[in-house]
């Protein structure tokens, strides 16, 4: 799949659920309203929309939400899955997780051959983890952190740079992760969805500022690693781990933008930061042929925009899409 500015479309992001056990104050209200499950794709109907793409070329699946692992019998969506990495049809099968559920399903996940995760992680401090993901117990995502470890599960923390809140944490999550033997990607807060009373604005840290206060005491130097997603990275010479940057505000990344979305409603979206998107769920639903909906896809990537338009500044305060991170997936 080519999309108009000659771009390969080689991954695909799917939410396989909206809910999510933490309200993080960057991603979630506290009261938020969940769709209804008639509206939700079953697993099958996942698994058929995720196989489509696999057969058009994409060579990496990850699973986000929401929480995906909170969803209810997931892990026959990650075995029947699986059969695209034995067939070699398929590159990388992953996800991305608050970590809280990774004691229960690290083991099997590396069995299917899940090679590595992706772990949201802002802090390390007991009582910020409350207060950032309002639900959250930073003792459960450690214990799942060591599962992972145990089962062999290669671990990526994302950590968000919130002004006034992890910013003087961030020498000790680059510590922390060459301690554990963890790659580390720290993230620009992102203005998607209406989070309450709190605003972007005043959480927005930009990463050219955490690059800087990180060059004070580490040696960065540049590589060109890649992992298919949009981070630009850096091997902490004195830990030998790798850290990251993914800078939607700062310095985007479109210009070389390999990715769809894919909701657990069946909405495709071409571009993170573009309300345009396209229906999957009904062709899925019309025919049992994959016709119908081979050719929605093809239309889909026919209309992929160049760019987003994120911006945070005073004169935009209000979210640039209205729905939020969970719904189109972490």
């Amino acid at each position: 799949m080519i999309d108009p500015f000659g771009r390969k479309i080689s991954y695909l992001r799917v939410s396989v659920t909206d809910r999510c056990d933490f309200r993080c104050v960057y991603c979630m209200a506290e009261d938020m309203t969940f769709l209804p499950k008639a509206e939700i794709l079953s697993l099958e109907e996942l698994d058929r929309v995720c196989s489509a793409f696999v057969r058009l070329g994409v060579r990496k699946l990850r699973m986000t939400g929401g929480e995906p692992l909170v969803r209810r019998n997931i892990m026959a969506l990650f075995r029947s899955l699986g059969r695209h990495l034995k067939a070699g049809d398929l590159d990388e099968l992953t996800l991305t997780t608050n970590g809280s559920q990774l004691a229960r399903y690290a083991q099997e996940l590396a069995e299917i051959g899940v090679r590595r995760v992706n772990v949201s992680l802002d802090t390390l401090d007991p009582a910020k983890f409350a207060a950032i993901t309002r639900w959250g117990r930073l003792e459960q995502v450690q214990e799942g952190l060591a599962a992972a470890k145990r089962a062999g599960l290669a671990v990526k923390i994302n950590a968000v740079a919130l002004k006034g809140v992890n910013d003087e944490e961030f020498h000790r999550l680059v510590e922390w992760c060459g301690e554990e033997g963890f790659d580390l990607v720290f993230i620009e807060v992102m203005p998607m969805g209406e989070i309450g009373t709190e605003t972007r604005l005043d959480q927005y840290l930009p990463l050219s500022m955490v690059r800087a206060e990180l060059q004070r005491r580490w040696t960065l130097d540049e590589t060109d690693y890649r992992t298919g997603g949009p981070a630009r990275y850096y091997t902490v010479r004195e830990t030998g781990r790798r850290v990251g940057m993914i800078t939607p505000l700062t310095h985007n990344f479109c210009e070389s933008c390999n990715r769809v979305r894919l909701t657990c409603t069946g909405t495709l979206y071409m571009c993170l930061g573009q309300a345009d998107a396209a229906d999957l769920r009904t062709p899925l639903r019309a025919s049992e042929s994959d016709g119908p909906l081979d050719a929605a896809i093809a239309e889909a990537i026919s209309r992929k925009p160049k760019g987003h338009d994120f911006v945070i500044d005073r004169r935009h305060r209000r979210p640039a899409v209205e729905r939020h991170m969970s719904v189109t997936g972490g």
